[in-house]
């Protein structure tokens, strides 16, 4: 997402950069370049014109043009102010205080209504919640089956009442169930149309009244750029929405509507979707302001790793880890083990594109294996407990069977055999003859 942004962002702030010291007019030909790739992102022009109108008047005052460093600090003003422009800090789901909270997820249809509310079901379900999602759509044919689907990837139970054509009674059944079953969590998945019309919006308008949410999350598809602005100022016009769901991200390179939406409504945008799946790193993220325009101006996502490793981390199991090292009992299974922790984090380029200085677009052209993991994790599933405990003891004819019971061959098995004792000698190295080292996130020293 925000490939283009980025690019034409960071070739702006490179001629800044480039000049030393700024004059009013350099800073004003570097924000006609800002401005015209804030527009080409489909960013809505009220967004840009008072974005551009701020940046421009605190970047050529005294302060910024006489500066060491003049570049540097525009740069700095322009990440302030995106941030605020996205809502400067990150809004969390409103919990009722007394249970169950009502979650109400709106929006035209497409946009992945059904799919976020499992997403964000299983969210809070890993945070000892317990959800119910309730199925209110009554027009779209198999919609409830969708939501069962859903629910029982997320392992979430799924409320509905087949014989019933009113969504509004089937809502408020919905969050009594919850009550006499425990439920603290309700998502009423609603009813969509391909466009806004007067039926949907009163239905909802009703629906809200007799439930009473705590909040009302408005699920828009960031793919259909400017209109996204205009569907969600209907919307919180009409109901008054408490917060924004911005999907289909990943297919988004230009990522206007996260730049417009908290602009044009006031209301925050609170958690990020990418992809169908509901499992993977990506599928929904809490949208931290201050960490997207990082990302857009190129420099990187440091904190959203740190969160991703914390999440995939395993305390016991880095602990033991740091005793096997002691011991130099160090085995293939325990190497596995490690792959297999780093791919709850997301796949090799979603990682590589948090770290600051990577280019924008740098990793299109990369060539980063990711069946690679699944070769590894074949082969040394494919050896006997003693070969994995001990690999020296892996000859030819044992490398032949290895690579045959994986679908690969003896030099991936000989390539990874020589990663593995590599690893497994800087290791050593990093325990110092056997002084106590602490083991970070990963299980890895540092």
């Amino acid at each position: 997402m925000f490939d283009g942004l980025m690019e034409k962002m960071s070739a702006a702030f490179r001629k800044l950069r480039n000049k030393g010291k700024l004059t009013a007019a350099d800073v004003k030909e570097g924000m006609r370049e800002i401005k015209l790739a804030l527009l080409e992102a489909d960013v809505n022009f009220k967004v840009v014109k008072e974005f551009v109108n701020r940046v421009t008047e605190r970047a050529i005052g005294s302060e910024v043009l006489e500066s060491i460093q003049p570049g540097q600090q525009v740069v700095k003003i322009v990440d302030e102010e995106m941030t605020k422009i996205m809502g400067e800090k990150q809004e969390k789901i409103n919990i009722a205080s007394n249970p169950p909270t009502v979650i109400m997820m709106v929006g035209l249809n497409g946009a992945g209504k059904t799919t976020h509310a499992g997403k964000l079901a299983l969210m809070l379900k890993k945070e000892n919640k317990r959800p119910l999602l309730v199925a209110c759509d009554v027009y779209r044919p198999a919609a409830v089956k969708q939501l069962e689907i859903v629910g029982e990837k997320a392992g979430v139970p799924v409320f509905s009442l087949v014989t019933e054509k009113d969504p509004v009674k089937i809502a408020k059944e919905g969050v009594k169930h919850a009550k006499a079953n425990g439920n603290d969590i309700v998502f009423i998945d609603t009813a969509g149309r391909l466009q806004i019309d007067e039926v949907l919006m009163d239905e909802l308008i009703r629906m809200k009244k007799e439930i009473n949410p705590h909040e009302i999350l408005l699920v828009i598809d960031a793919m259909i750029g400017q209109e996204s602005v205009n569907v969600a100022e209907t919307f919180n016009n009409m109901l008054d929405i408490t917060g924004v769901i911005l999907t289909k991200l990943d297919g988004d390179t230009r990522g206007g509507a996260a730049l417009s939406v908290r602009y044009v409504t006031g209301k925050p945008i609170k958690f990020i979707g990418m992809g169908e799946k509901i499992d993977d790193p990506d599928a929904l993220m809490a949208f931290h302001p201050n960490r997207m325009a990082n990302r857009i101006l190129g420099m990187g996502d440091v904190l959203e790793l740190v969160d991703r490793a914390q999440a995939a981390f395993d305390e016991k199991k880095a602990e033991e880890l740091e005793r096997k090292l002691r011991e130099q009992s160090f085995t293939l299974d325990d190497y596995l083990d490690q792959f297999q922790q780093m791919k709850k984090m997301g796949s090799i380029e979603q990682i590589l594109s948090m770290m600051p200085g990577v280019k924008p677009g740098a990793l299109k052209d990369a060539k980063i294996d990711e069946r690679q993991i699944a070769r590894t994790e074949a082969i040394i599933k494919s050896m006997t407990k003693q070969e994995k405990n001990k690999p020296d003891i892996i000859n030819s004819s044992r490398k032949k069977r290895i690579a045959a019971g994986s679908g690969t061959n003896v030099e991936e098995v000989n390539k990874l055999l020589k990663q593995f004792d590599q690893t497994r000698q800087m290791m050593k190295q990093f325990m110092g003859g056997g002084k106590k080292k602490r083991f970070g996130k990963m299980g890895l020293p540092f």
